[in-house]
């Protein structure tokens, strides 16, 4: 049961109703009648979403689910992380309480086993939103066992044929494992089963410094455990802004992280309770001997074993399912959505894909949605986060593109000096009219501003339109409102300085 279902341990209250909730052992299948609307196979994100709007708006949906409801983002990924993250940093603000004028609180007890229970509890709360009984009260026809493509138009599962109209493939994807020598034999951990520990490791490798790398690197050094950081590249977040990805690499080290860049792993062995990992780096090899190993090398598609060759569906076993910008396979009857399909493999990409599906696939008549005219933030929850949104620098150099750097450091602002965290930097890229064509954010919280820019490019508003809003002070959020005002001050070029200040005289 417990490989089977994603690895959830330990089998305590809170796991026993987190899988009541999204694995039910005692759940009955329906049986189905006449053809569906929408036939969704996989239960993550994508697929609630498209099931949960479709049975809202009146259409016959079937949802199949052969592991947990939720997927990824609520079992093994985004919630966990997060509930684990947030106490990583109530630990580190007990460290620096000092700075700020409040003494013996420097050396906090972490509880690792609370730590990780209050995790589960979290989960376990928030596993109610994806339940198989919400989605049953809502109309929908849930289906927990393998489903699979048997032709054009058919999906069976446990001995059930389900015909559709239309289907959505939602199954997701996993965590990819480099064929490193010796780290099967070894043993390791991955974002599936790290949330199962319930004992402190003293030291850990995390090999990947991708955003699941970082993220949880920071966060365990935080919590007591020795980490170090492996990555075979020159910077950590290598889709990122380099600026961005300096201060995290700076943060890292900061907290205690050991950092290796530029790091090949050529073997790793066991010895009696250790991990002991070869790695050889620019200058010298060495040997890092750990207690666990983490890896956080990427995600990989779940494209086997679902019928995919019969149902006429192409699909790339990296790439993941091949569709169009209107998320449309090869099949026309049958679309993708999530990770299975996209290189933005992140919660919101998937929920807005499956909008995208939805009025494409049950509304033919109207104009097509295409998911490359999405506007897609995202965030890497480390301290400080990095969140981005649009076009980066290099990329609109290498388009060709005019355009404008705006740069305002965080220490510019007033909330930031008070808080004591002015480690980080706005740059927004903005054409010579002042429309936005991307942005990076370094900041405490660069995740929930970051919107404020999505927002206007979304709505096609030039970055003055933000200079001539008012926002409270002091916030974090005033760092958007310095760009804005470095962009007015732009037009104020010399000429016109000298036509206004010959204009003053005058007035005088």
């Amino acid at each position: 049961m417990t490989h089977e279902y994603g690895k959830i341990m330990p089998m305590d209250a809170y796991n026993e109703s987190l899988l009541a909730n999204v694995h039910p052992t005692d759940w009955q299948n329906p049986t189905p009648s006449g053809r569906y609307n929408m036939v969704v196979l996989g239960a993550g994100t994508a697929g609630l979403v498209t099931a949960a709007i479709c049975a809202g708006l009146g259409a016959k949906v079937a949802l199949v689910e052969r592991h947990l409801l939720g997927g990824d983002c609520l079992n093994t990924g985004c919630v966990p992380s997060k509930a684990l993250i947030s106490a990583a940093r109530m630990a580190s603000a007990c460290r620096s309480a000092a700075d700020f004028g409040i003494r013996n609180a420097d050396q906090p007890d972490v509880d690792f086993a609370a730590v990780m229970e209050r995790v589960r509890r979290l989960r376990s709360g928030i596993s109610t939103h994806d339940s198989a009984q919400r989605f049953r009260d809502l109309g929908v026809d849930v289906f927990i066992g393998d489903g699979r493509f048997v032709d054009r138009s058919n999906i069976e599962v446990n001995g059930a044929r389900l015909t559709f109209k239309k289907a959505l493939i939602a199954t997701g994807a996993r965590a990819a494992v480099p064929p490193i020598d010796g780290l099967a034999e070894a043993g390791f951990l991955t974002n599936e089963t790290i949330f199962s520990l319930t004992k402190r490791p003293e030291t850990m490798a995390i090999i990947g410094g991708g955003p699941i790398g970082c993220e949880l690197a920071q966060a365990f050094q935080r919590l007591g455990v020795q980490v170090t950081l492996i990555e075979s590249g020159a910077q950590f977040l290598p889709r990122e802004d380099k600026d961005a990805a300096a201060i995290l690499a700076h943060a890292l080290r900061r907290d205690g992280v050991r950092v290796l860049l530029g790091a090949q792993i050529m073997r790793v062995e066991q010895q009696d309770e250790s991990k002991i990992i070869d790695v050889g780096c620019s200058t010298t090899d060495e040997k890092v001997t750990v207690e666990q190993i983490l890896v956080g090398t990427g995600r990989l598609p779940n494209v086997e074993g679902i019928g995919l060759e019969t149902a006429g569906v192409k699909f790339d076993l990296r790439k993941g399912v091949l569709v169009d910008d209107t998320l449309r396979t090869e099949n026309p009857a049958i679309f993708a959505a999530g990770d299975v399909c996209s290189a933005y493999k992140f919660t919101h990409t998937a929920d807005f894909g499956a909008r995208i599906v939805v009025q494409n696939a049950l509304f033919p008549f109207l104009p097509k949605k295409k998911f490359s005219k999405l506007v897609l933030p995202w965030c890497t929850y480390t301290d400080p986060e990095i969140a981005h949104t649009g076009a980066y620098e290099q990329e609109l150099h290498d388009r060709g593109t005019t355009f404008d750097t705006l740069f305002v450091p965080l220490e510019s602002v007033d909330r930031a000096l008070l808080e004591g965290h002015t480690d980080g930097f706005l740059k927004v890229h903005t054409a010579p009219n002042g429309t936005i064509l991307g942005a990076t954010l370094v900041a405490p919280h660069a995740g929930d501003l970051i919107s404020e820019v999505t927002l206007a490019m979304n709505g096609k508003l030039k970055i003055g339109i933000i200079g001539g809003t008012i926002h409270p002070y002091p916030t974090q959020g005033d760092i958007i409102r310095k760009a804005a005002d470095a962009f007015n001050r732009k037009k104020l070029t010399p000429g016109r300085q000298r036509l206004l200040a010959w204009l003053m005289a005058r007035l005088r």
